[in-house]
């Protein structure tokens, strides 16, 4: 079952978002909680993020990390130095486990992205033992990703096409308070807990926040790929007033807000 999440070269993604869900990860995990000795599943790993902070715990037994996308499949193989790590190419709908393998399931920055989320909460349930533990953390786009909503109100300013974008990315799946903690509960998880995790983006510059996404990488990137080349330039010109915002270019930082969720295998 396909992501929706759109990219096409790994250090492209990370400049957009890996430089971010590595400040992420760290929150993400003293909020799910490790163990020592315990088998961990990574549920879309991206470019390795929460795997390879997993992996600065030194009593951890396994750490499995799956991808859909090869591109991010190759470029954890690629960066591990870890041999407790392994890598693989696997549907986080379809999870090629046994039932109870891991002690914890996690998802980093995922279930947004994947065709139905209530799917992937129910295998990560699945492969977990009684017990162990489920635990997933997306941003909160509508109103907890300032940096972000200003590209999507900048371009839905322009046109349809902008508009129709920032529908889409303001009410993705799981993004809703209290939504991911209900698909959650349906999907048979115990004691049940939402919580607020906060960092800030920082950027350098201008093209230090636009570069990625006019490159066509991550959902952004995806709707300027669509834009003609006059569309591109007024877009550009648009974003770029909208970073500066009638100061010189230079460093912006950004709060940025997600929503993790844990619950208790029964």
């Amino acid at each position: 079952m396909a992501s929706s999440f759109n990219v096409h070269d790994a250090d492209g993604y990370d400049q957009i978002m890996g430089r971010w869900s590595r400040k992420l990860a760290p929150l993400f995990i003293d909020f799910a909680g490790i163990a020592d000795g315990e088998r961990v599943l990574d549920v879309g790993c991206g470019t390795g993020s929460l795997a390879f902070a997993l992996s600065r715990f030194p009593g951890l037994g396994e750490i499995t990390a799956i991808d859909f996308s090869p591109v991010f499949v190759e470029a954890v193989t690629r960066r591990n130095t870890d041999p407790r790590i392994t890598v693989r190419q696997a549907d986080a709908c379809a999870l090629p486990f046994e039932d109870g393998a891991f002690d914890r399931a996690f998802a980093l920055l995922v279930l947004h992205f994947v065709p139905d989320p209530g799917k992937a909460i129910s295998e990560m349930r699945r492969v977990v033992r009684p017990g162990g533990m489920v635990a997933a953390v997306v941003w909160d786009h509508l109103g907890g990703m300032p940096g972000m909503r200003m590209m999507v109100d900048t371009v839905a300013a322009l046109g349809e096409p902008g508009r129709q974008l920032r529908s889409l990315y303001c009410f993705q799946p799981m993004m809703q308070p209290g939504e991911m903690k209900r698909a959650f509960v349906e999907q048979g998880l115990a004691d049940v807990t939402e919580t607020e995790l906060m960092i800030r983006m920082d950027y350098q510059n201008f093209d230090d926040y636009w570069a990625p996404i006019s490159a066509g990488e991550g959902p952004l990137g995806k709707y300027m790929a669509t834009l003609d080349s006059q569309e591109r330039m007024l877009t550009d010109a648009a974003m770029r007033d909208a970073y500066e915002a009638g100061r010189t270019d230079g460093p912006r930082s950004f709060a940025n807000v997600a929503w993790a969720v844990k619950g208790i295998v029964q």
